[in-house]
């Protein structure tokens, strides 16, 4: 049935995908974003339709977030919060971004809740939850001993939704992202290395020696996901993890694939070691069963995903 949601993020790269889709399927929207890595031109489509309205807005502005909701016509039965900071190196470097960007909104966005008794919570996290572990990880492995301070506050948020479900929230979904990637990406490795070629045609920088290998799933299937199994798991907590099935991708494959794609004469300079930076997780694999056996599969494959958004990515640096 449709459903008035809130959409934290709402501008930014899976959030404005998230905002077309719902509206796709006849749900009212209403997103916010604070601007900082978000972009309006993502927003294009839903700001000409009826049922979207958007406002830049802080998730941790609790009182600016109330005026804007309780002027409202109907009350707000979910909310997808997407708002994180997504640059886990930036958070390295400086862990005040991920303490308030990615922890502080969840806790804030749940006061909100509180507040105005909205019952359903969905989740972006991610697999930097898990640190580092041998073998495929599912949704219940542990321990988890995080390594960047990313995935610590996103392992905080799941703690702090855990408790809201069981204090006053109806229905909460814990969604562990892999490496997404597609259009109006604004970050992330193939972002990354457009960005640098365009830069500098002549080469290509790579952080670590390109043995680094994860799952990458196209933000198309990530939202076919999340809304599928929105729809259809309904304890009062769910926990999926999203990837495609056994396939991954190396950094190699895709520094290599970036420069067919954009500067075919370009050298690749590689760096030493399997880490790119300080908190990357150098390779993981996950286990999507759970979610299969809920009904859901992707239909690409990690390096199909990847071909994907590289030719949506050049397209947009043209």
């Amino acid at each position: 049935m449709p459903a008035t949601c809130l959409v934290t993020g709402a501008a930014g790269f899976i959030g404005s995908h998230l905002v077309d889709r719902l509206l796709s399927l006849g749900h009212r929207v209403i997103g916010i974003d604070n601007m900082l890595l978000g972009r309006k031109e993502n927003l294009a489509g839903a700001l000409r339709k009826q049922n979207f309205r958007f406002r830049e807005l802080d998730a941790n502005d609790v009182a600016g977030c109330l005026e804007f909701l309780k002027s409202e016509r109907a009350g707000v039965q979910i909310v997808w919060h997407m708002a994180a900071n997504s640059d886990i190196q930036a958070g390295g470097t400086n862990p005040d971004v991920d303490l308030n960007a990615t922890f502080l909104t969840t806790y804030n966005v749940l006061k909100l809740m509180q507040t105005l008794g909205i019952g359903e919570i969905a989740f972006a996290s991610s697999s930097a939850i898990y640190g580092l572990h041998d073998g495929l990880l599912h949704e219940d492995t542990g321990p988890l001993f995080p390594i960047s301070t990313y995935g610590a506050m996103k392992l905080a948020s799941e703690g702090v939704i855990s408790a809201a479900v069981e204090r006053f929230a109806k229905r909460g979904w814990i969604f562990r992202f892999p490496n997404v990637v597609g259009s109006r990406s604004t970050h992330g490795v193939i972002y990354d290395f457009v960005k640098k070629l365009k830069a500098t045609s002549g080469e290509l920088e790579v952080l670590g020696d390109g043995t680094q290998q994860k799952p990458y799933l196209h933000v198309s299937e990530l939202i076919d996901a999340m809304v599928f199994a929105q729809g259809k798991a309904q304890e009062r907590l769910n926990c999926y993890n999203i990837a495609p099935p056994t396939s991954s991708t190396t950094v190699r494959y895709i520094a290599e694939a970036v420069v067919r794609a954009v500067s075919p004469k370009a050298k690749i300079r590689y760096g030493a070691g399997s880490r790119g930076w300080v908190g990357d997780v150098p390779r993981f694999a996950y286990s999507i069963a759970k979610i299969q056996k809920l009904g859901w599969s992707p239909k690409m494959t990690s390096d199909e995903a990847v071909d994907l958004a590289i030719r949506e990515n050049f397209e947009t640096a043209k």
